[in-house]
């Protein structure tokens, strides 16, 4: 093991233990080398790393502290090796994908506000309006983040947003049959807030699935190059 790794993995026992709290500073860089039996320099890198996956917090002037470990924090810093995966990476994580985006639209039919499926049948009406591939992209994003909120688990929201956010370096839309695809998506995301409208689960959940589901096989079919 490295100096670097052995570093590391000492900080994150530590963390991981309960010997240091969410909030609380790290000890000083020479106390910590001396337990974890490492010099500055390999200590400073594993400290940039935790730093990188949202674990620890420098502050300038003031030491280096545990972050709040908030879980979608956490989870959010899953982009760091997402967005490495070839497309038949990201083909094995619509797997997972199309079971949660299923359950979070069942606990959005259950849970949704007014405002909600307001805003929801607004991002669908911009959607059909947008020629840019680009723009309906983005709508398309806003349009399962503001499901994925209203099922009310900021966990899960923020996990989905990283499996999106791979996905959408594949731009279906940009190819010849892009025109009909984006027609039958714009026609699912109909389906599926009609059905968190009407507050009805099942049917979110079957729309949300198929949805997923359908976007899957396109990339199969397609295999289209990520764009730069």
């Amino acid at each position: 093991m490295s100096a670097v790794d052995k570093a590391f993995h000492g900080l994150r026992h530590m963390i991981a233990t309960g010997r240091l709290g969410p909030g609380e500073r790290i000890p000083p860089e020479a106390e910590l080398g001396e337990e974890l039996g490492v010099s500055r320099g390999p200590l400073r890198e594993a400290v940039r790393m935790l730093s990188a996956l949202g674990v620890v917090e420098p502050r300038h002037g003031s030491g280096t502290f545990v972050s709040q470990l908030r879980p979608e924090d956490v989870i959010g810093s899953l982009s760091l090796t997402l967005e490495l995966l070839p497309l038949p990476g990201l083909l094995e994580v619509y797997e997972i994908r199309r079971v949660l985006e299923a359950h979070v639209a069942a606990k959005a039919a259950a849970r949704r506000s007014p405002e909600t499926v307001e805003s929801l049948f607004s991002l669908i009406e911009a959607m059909e309006a947008t020629e840019d591939p680009t723009e309906a992209s983005e709508l398309d994003h806003r349009f399962h983040a503001e499901i994925a909120r209203a099922a009310e688990n900021p966990t899960l929201a923020s996990l989905l947003a990283v499996f999106r956010a791979r996905s959408r370096k594949y731009q279906v839309f940009t190819l010849p049959e892009g025109p009909e695809l984006r027609r039958k998506s714009d026609a699912d995301h109909r389906v599926l807030a009609t059905a968190i409208a009407d507050r009805d689960p099942g049917a979110a959940a079957g729309a949300a699935e198929a949805h997923v589901s359908q976007t899957e096989r396109w990339l199969r079919a397609f295999m289209p190059p990520v764009e730069e």
